[in-house]
């Protein structure tokens, strides 16, 4: 499908520019909030003909009519026939009704590794504008998660993402992008506001995968975490510390939080509206990671002697010391800057941070006559001044 909203490709240096245009500029309640209460809903970041490129290209993916499917062809049945989960992309079954298909998929992972529309949106400048004040200024993207969310599908119950996504130190956030208008009825997000500030909480052994903050001396270990049933699932008491907020979105909002708050979503209750999300991952490119190896780049997307996976993931802002990826479909960010050539945003943001060469408010000898505002000397016995 040709893009309804395709531009001339901007330059990296151009797409971070403090100066662009349509730069997303975080404000301080905003930043405050994302502190606070662990997420933050910025209305509007995704412009309406973004939205519905998103919209047209999914529903024709529910349907099965991507070129790329049409060349896979390949097929998803589960014994129960209800939505699946993938990390492929083949059409659903030819023999299903179009509305069957529009309910067959469920949720896919890691689409931007084969579609260039996905990495686009997972490179979003406006996006990154915004996790740049929240995690940046170096960014890593991670990954990428279509949801889907038909009509009567269930929900995920209480989580947190650095559970399943780690990275050292831990600076993962998510950004959500409602594809369709969402609420309580079709399914969408709630957030234990202000539980950003807890620890990942680590899997029983019996419970598999899963990471956490086993160090911390009076940790205590989970099961069952995302299970949709309260009583099974063993965040709920944690979460159940918090108040709960429903983060109702209209298309175009983009919801931001961090791995450690604990959030959930609840059944589709509706009998005719999806619930459709682009989901992307991201964390500060200076962390290191071991998650979400690309096996298609081989070699060159693992560390055999230490397991980082960072060369896996593409550098999406800033820079950062460790390997990463280029983008596979030629996404303009910070990752197709030619290394031998200053990157000037990253430099200015260095140069934002450090006004002074050494992070000092200057160097002088110690002055015990000195005079302070007030034209009294200070007396050096009284401990007074700085």
């Amino acid at each position: 499908m040709v893009s309804a909203v395709a531009k001339a490709p901007a330059s990296p240096s151009s797409l971070a520019s403090a100066d662009r245009a349509d730069r997303y500029h975080v404000s301080i309640e905003q930043y405050a909030q994302f502190r606070r209460d662990g997420y933050l809903v910025v209305r509007n970041l995704v412009s309406p003909e973004e939205v519905a490129e998103l919209k047209q290209h999914t529903e024709d993916l529910m349907q099965g009519k991507l070129p790329e499917q049409q060349a896979s062809k390949s097929q998803h049945l589960n014994s129960s026939g209800s939505a699946v989960q993938v990390n492929d992309f083949g059409a659903p079954p030819e023999h299903l009704s179009p509305e069957e298909k529009a309910n067959y998929f469920l949720r896919i992972h890691m689409l931007h590794r084969k579609l260039a529309l996905h990495e686009r949106y997972l490179l979003h400048p406006r996006v990154l504008d915004v996790l740049e004040v929240l995690i940046g200024p170096d960014l890593l993207a991670l990954q990428t998660m279509l949801f889907l969310k038909p009509p009567q599908s269930a929900g995920q119950g209480w989580h947190q993402d650095s559970f399943y996504i780690p990275s050292h130190p831990d600076t993962l956030c998510g950004a959500w992008i409602a594809i369709d208008d969402c609420d309580e009825q079709n399914g969408a997000m709630w957030f234990a506001k202000g539980s950003g500030v807890e620890p990942v909480y680590p899997p029983c052994p019996e419970a598999g995968y899963g990471f956490g903050d086993k160090i911390v001396a009076d940790i205590k270990y989970v099961k069952d975490v995302s299970n949709t049933d309260d009583a099974k699932n063993l965040l709920t008491p944690t979460a159940n510390k918090y108040d709960q907020i429903l983060a109702s979105a209209k298309r175009g909002d983009v919801a931001f939080f961090n791995g450690h708050v604990l959030h959930r979503s609840k059944k589709n209750w509706s009998t005719d509206r999806y619930r459709r999300s682009f989901v992307s991952h991201y964390c500060n490119a200076r962390s290191y990671t071991q998650w979400g190896y690309d096996e298609t780049r081989g070699a060159e997307g693992r560390d055999t002697a230490t397991g980082s996976t960072n060369a896996s993931h593409i550098l999406a802002r800033g820079d950062t010391h460790l390997p990463f990826a280029q983008p596979k479909f030629g996404t303009p960010c910070a990752a197709t800057i030619p290394r031998e050539e200053p990157n000037s945003e990253y430099q200015r943001i260095a140069r934002m941070i450090q006004v002074n060469n050494n992070g000092l408010l200057g160097c002088a000898l110690a002055d015990p006559t000195r005079v302070d505002d007030d034209d009294e000397p200070t007396d050096p016995k009284s401990g007074g001044g700085y």
